[in-house]
């Protein structure tokens, strides 16, 4: 989650149109085919529109509790785009938690932990952006 009171940086890294990665690991219902991995990859129809081809890495198959992990990149990130596209390719997704935005992630951040962006990394998400 990125917290800000500033809301022109907000829409600038957040809207589709500024192309920003946005980087999410979901949880699906089910085992994850190739067939629907290269689906997401190169777009997939969602109600009035066909989203942009994604990133899509498969991290973890547990063929016991029938689920599979991914970890899925796009740059739109539309309402409940991510849920969408899953559900078109046939997975319900059980959980989804957003990694990364641009080059920011929370990988060191410990649940309920904060910190404030460094000057480096508003810049580097700046240059991104059109």
């Amino acid at each position: 989650m990125l917290l800000s009171n500033d809301g022109d940086f907000v829409y600038e890294i957040t809207h589709p149109k500024h192309e920003i990665n946005k980087t999410y690991v979901a949880t699906l219902k089910g085992i994850i085919t190739k067939k629907a991995k290269e689906q997401l990859e190169q777009g997939v129809p969602i109600e009035d529109y066909t989203t942009k081809p994604a990133k899509v890495n498969i991290l973890k198959i547990d063929k016991e509790k029938n689920r599979s992990r991914i970890e899925i990149t796009i740059h739109e990130g539309k309402n409940r785009q991510v849920r969408k596209m899953c559900e078109t390719v046939g997975y319900t997704v059980i959980t989804l938690h957003r990694s990364k935005i641009g080059n920011l992630t929370v990988k060191d951040l410990k649940i309920g932990q904060w910190r404030y962006l460094k000057q480096s990394e508003i810049k580097n998400l700046n240059k991104n952006m059109p």
